[in-house]
């Protein structure tokens, strides 16, 4: 028995009946699709090393103490692993139109949170795998460790055995209340130790107080809301998914021509992208920012390998007013420096823990509101995931691209998602299927955000 802690609760609570918190990806393998039989035993081989796929949520009565993870005594892998097949003619608009209705299903709470879905019929013989799996179970930086878990990183590894799996008996009702009350009681003795740790060594004390008090104050702006876009409303329960293809190397050559990061890079033709979606809808981008929230991880290196959400956020305005592409990448370049210089992540992280000390029916009680409000303060949000720079496989299927898919929440219509992989830079683009039709837009604006500062150098 694990309690979850307060931010992957947090995903539970602010799910609703049209924003559904799980993250997931796309992989397209070569052909011939292997045999369901095939794909099974790669999967049970591998369960062993992430125990939270053989588990699920149990919520305590009245919400008088955060969700814990139990064994699922009823546990079916081929529940879990599930095949379809995409209609004739097999191509990108049909695999996109698929995920986009997988994804907007809600994933069942009385059963481990995740599933993989096969989908037959690609054109040129091949296939793709749609992954799938709760927020609450994993953030982007380790979710992409599952998946140098669940895949081989050769064509044909060695043969594995499938060891034998018992669930623990699930816990009573009293000893998730007492293992609560438990826990509970170790949070003020852990900050007694903290507060000695702090009066022992008076300088450290003061400096993280410092850096902790200018990160709250980068916080300041957010209570400043852009102007209004069409970005940001109410949602339904339906989504499109869309993509943009990139060059990991296209990138770092762009990096390295006009300084920054890959991070800016990135920024800056998802900026274009947007400038081209707000141009096509007829809205003005004079003086135009989009605020978008930047996911960060803090996951230290000792954490590496775990299995829960260590994520913070920054808030970074991308300038779609800028036409210039220089221009446009010099103003991002500066952007996320400030917020770098800021802690703003820092804060943010700290805040968020505090929440391990709210009770967890506000927590519950929280989660509900935030889907409720109006989220003027944020227009979009934008994360970026390195994934693995080598191929791997699946039941001795290379996979030949990959793209990622990002939730919906609040009052945010569209999101976009990037992963690295085997030398690709890909993004994946979410949107509400009622509101956001035009998608493609800011994807082909992604692709000319590239392309343009390629021509640049």
């Amino acid at each position: 028995m694990e309690t979850m802690s307060a931010l992957d609760a947090s995903f539970l609570h602010v799910e609703d009946a049209v924003s559904h918190m799980h993250i997931g990806s796309v992989g397209i393998f070569e052909g011939p699709p292997p045999a369901q039989e095939d794909v099974l035993a790669t999967v049970a081989a591998k369960l062993h090393l992430v125990p939270r796929y053989r588990q699920r949520v149990r919520f305590p009565p009245l919400a008088l103490a955060r969700p814990i993870w139990v064994d699922d005594g009823h546990f079916h892998l081929d529940y879990h692993v599930r095949r379809t097949a995409l209609p004739a003619p097999g191509g990108d608009e049909e695999l996109r139109n698929l995920v986009g209705r997988v994804m907007a299903q809600k994933l069942d709470r009385s059963k481990p949170l995740w599933e993989m879905w096969i989908a037959e019929g690609l054109v040129g013989g091949r296939w793709a795998l749609v992954n799938k799996l709760h927020h609450c179970m994993v953030d982007g930086v380790s979710g992409t460790d599952l998946l140098s878990v669940i895949f081989d990183d050769e064509r044909r590894p060695a043969p594995t055995e499938i060891p034998p799996w018992q669930p623990a008996p699930e816990p009573s009702t009293p000893r998730i209340f007492s293992s609560a009350l438990a826990h509970r009681a170790t949070i003020p003795y852990q900050g007694v130790r903290e507060l000695w740790a702090s009066a022992r060594e008076p300088g450290r004390a003061v400096g993280q107080a410092t850096q902790f008090a200018r990160a709250v104050t980068s916080l300041r702006p957010l209570l400043r809301p852009p102007a209004g876009t069409p970005l940001n409303g109410p949602i339904g329960p339906h989504r499109r998914w869309a993509w943009a293809r990139g060059s990991l190397a296209d990138v770092k050559a762009i990096r390295a021509e006009h300084g920054g990061t890959v991070n800016d890079v990135v920024l800056a033709v998802i900026a274009r992208g947007f400038r081209d979606l707000l141009l096509a809808r007829g809205e003005s981008v004079e003086d135009r920012l989009i605020r978008t929230m930047v996911p960060v991880s803090v996951r230290t290196p000792a954490e590496h390998g775990t299995y829960n959400n260590k994520v913070s956020a920054m808030f970074a305005d991308l300038p779609v007013r800028l036409a210039d592409p220089i221009e446009r990448l010099a103003a991002v370049r500066a952007e996320t420096h400030d917020l770098k210089e800021s802690h703003q992540a820092v804060a943010g992280s700290t805040l968020t823990s505090l929440g391990g000390f709210a009770p967890a029916m506000l927590l519950a009680l929280a989660g509900r509101v935030a889907t409720r409000t109006p989220q003027r303060t944020v227009n979009t949000v934008t994360t970026n995931v390195p994934g693995p720079q080598h191929a791997i496989y699946l039941a001795g299927r290379r996979m030949l691209e990959y793209f990622p898919f990002v939730p919906l929440g609040g009052h945010v219509r569209i999101g976009v998602a990037i992963v690295s992989y085997d030398g690709a830079l890909n993004f994946g683009v979410t949107g509400d299927y009622e509101t956001a039709p035009d998608l493609q837009v800011l994807c082909d604006g992604i692709d000319a955000g590239i392309e343009e500062l390629l021509a640049e150098r």
